[in-house]
């Protein structure tokens, strides 16, 4: 079958190709008598017409974004089949950007763009096409949709939009442990060459730290970052697009790195040996000195006990840790004297209270150091030889009678005298006296037991030297009973006698009492006046 010349027209690079076909298309009917379309040659063969079809060509379109040239930039061409090149086709352009962006010469259908457009605002625009007869203005193709797409060009530099950033690491960490990922964006087109194409570099924060040119993430590089040695660290990262290759964009972000404290120092004593003045006067219980070891940690990894380990500190000596200070506070136990012990030797040790296992190889966390405590001699107030006097004394005695004495001494190193006297609050004064040198107790006056058989005073014991130095001692003062109250009939009733009582009938009984002690008292005898003839008494 031979085909005619045009129907042989071929696009190159159609990318879109609207056909319009015609009704009633080509039909071989088998018969011997021709049909209009068919044309019988001399050979007896048959030639068959095709109509020509009649459809857009063009290629796909495409317009470079920020063109800057003097010249409108050209797009592409639009072309019918039906364009005998005579000009004949008028090409009509409309939709996006139609007439203002994009013009198209009616005659040659050629596309330009009159301004310089930016893909990252807009990727493309949809236009419609139409080719109309010039001199009938009927349409010679239906009005068909093609697109223009905006090609891109490397003109966005990546950017990190969440920076600067800070991040945190534990100090002591292995090499390779991932600190941040950081990401950077490129608003060029990800599909269309390296113009997106981002790899990660470290530009400052070496040998320290590294990043992962394809993903951002950032790592230590260097083992046994130390914190106490430094703390914090700036890296700046940059992100270069065109795949790191020369000419692409860069941007570049600021991390801010603190390395956070792991306990990985021991606490140490800044000495070994301390020396500590402790007055003999010190109160039980109270703070008499503090030691403090230092830890160059933070928090709870600095947190330290104090213990005092031998027995000769610990008895006497306790410790406890100020939790604000982290100081060792040293209280006294039990009261100091001077004179029977001078100083006391302390071995003081501080151990961390959170330790981990993962630097026990750095030795014990733990320091011990020796505390020195001097006792101070103070001029103290006399000390009676007892917490407390009992005494006694026999009432009726006659004024100036020796009860009994107290003694006080001057317990410190001089043994100053002492000088004794009554408390004068007290009611028992005006009863008793005491010398002021010897501390003997006489009474004033005599005393009588059955007015009050108990004195409480308070004797006072001073350093003649230092008035002020005072001691006081209670003393009790019993008076001891004597015979000397006679009994008392304990009634002073009438009896009554019947008159025929017999002879040897009790009629009463008779009781007295006396004031003298069961000792002196008590047994008494009992008579009746010779007169009292007719009664008699019986001794019960």
């Amino acid at each position: 079958m031979r085909i005619s010349a045009a129907s042989r027209l071929c696009p190159v690079l159609v990318c879109l190709c609207f056909v319009q076909r015609c009704c009633g298309g080509a039909h071989h009917v088998p018969t011997k008598v021709p049909s209009k379309n068919q044309t019988r040659l001399a050979n007896g063969e048959t030639e068959v017409h095709h109509r020509p079809k009649r459809g857009w060509i063009w290629n796909q379109f495409f317009v470079l974004e920020e063109h800057m040239g003097p010249d409108a930039q050209y797009v592409g061409k639009l072309h019918s089949n039906s364009d005998k090149g005579d000009g004949s086709v008028r090409y009509i352009l409309s939709g996006e950007g139609a007439g203002t962006i994009f013009i198209i010469d009616e005659v040659t259908g050629d596309i330009h763009a009159t301004k310089s457009l930016d893909r990252e605002r807009k990727t493309h625009y949809v236009l419609h096409a139409q080719a109309l007869d010039r001199n009938t203005e009927e349409a010679l193709e239906p009005k068909s949709e093609f697109i223009i797409k905006v090609q891109d060009i490397n003109d966005n530099a990546p950017k990190f939009p969440d920076g600067p950033f800070v991040a945190t690491v534990p100090e002591m960490s292995e090499v390779g442990t991932s600190v941040l990922q950081v990401t950077a964006t490129d608003a060029d087109d990800p599909t269309y060459g390296n113009s997106a194409r981002i790899v990660y570099s470290i530009l400052q924060g070496q040998p320290y730290f590294s990043v992962d040119p394809k993903t951002g993430i950032i790592r230590t590089a260097l083992s046994n970052m130390d914190r106490e040695a430094r703390e914090h660290y700036t890296v700046v990262i940059q992100a270069k697009d065109m795949a790191g290759q020369v000419g692409g964009l860069s941007g570049s972000t600021t991390i801010n790195i603190t390395l956070t404290d792991v306990n990985d120092n021991p606490p140490k004593f800044p000495q070994k040996n301390y020396q500590l003045y402790v007055p003999e006067s010190a109160q039980v219980g109270k703070p008499v000195g503090k030691i403090k070891a230092n830890d160059e940690d933070l928090g709870v990894n600095a947190d330290i006990k104090y213990s005092i380990i031998n027995s000769e500190g610990a008895n006497m000596f306790s410790i406890s840790t100020d939790r604000d200070t982290r100081e060792g506070i040293i209280s006294l136990k039990k009261p100091l004297n001077y004179e029977r012990k001078k100083t006391y030797t302390l071995h003081i040790e501080g151990v961390n209270t959170h330790v981990d296992p993962r630097f026990s190889y750095l030795g014990s966390f733990k320091d011990t150091a020796t505390l020195k405590i001097t006792v101070g001699d103070v001029d103290e107030a006399p000390v009676f030889s007892m917490d407390y006097y009992i005494l006694d004394v026999y009432e009726n005695s006659p004024g100036g009678t020796e009860v009994g004495s107290v003694t006080a001494r001057d317990p410190d190193s001089r043994n100053s005298p002492v000088r004794y006297f009554m408390d004068s609050k007290e009611d028992g004064v005006r009863y008793f006296k005491i010398d002021d040198s010897s501390g003997v107790i006489r009474t004033t006056q005599p005393l009588d037991r059955e007015d009050m058989p108990w004195h409480n005073i308070t004797v006072m014991a001073s350093e003649v030297d230092n008035p002020t130095l005072l001691n006081h001692v209670p003393v009790t003062v019993q008076v001891l009973d004597v015979n000397d109250n006679p009994p008392e009939i304990s009634t002073e009733e009438d009896v009554i006698v019947c008159e025929s009582s017999r002879p040897g009938q009790l009629i009463q009984t008779v009781t007295a009492v006396d004031k003298d002690d069961f000792a002196n008292g008590q047994r008494f005898s009992f008579a009746l006046p010779s007169h009292d003839r007719y009664v008699c008494l019986r001794f019960l």
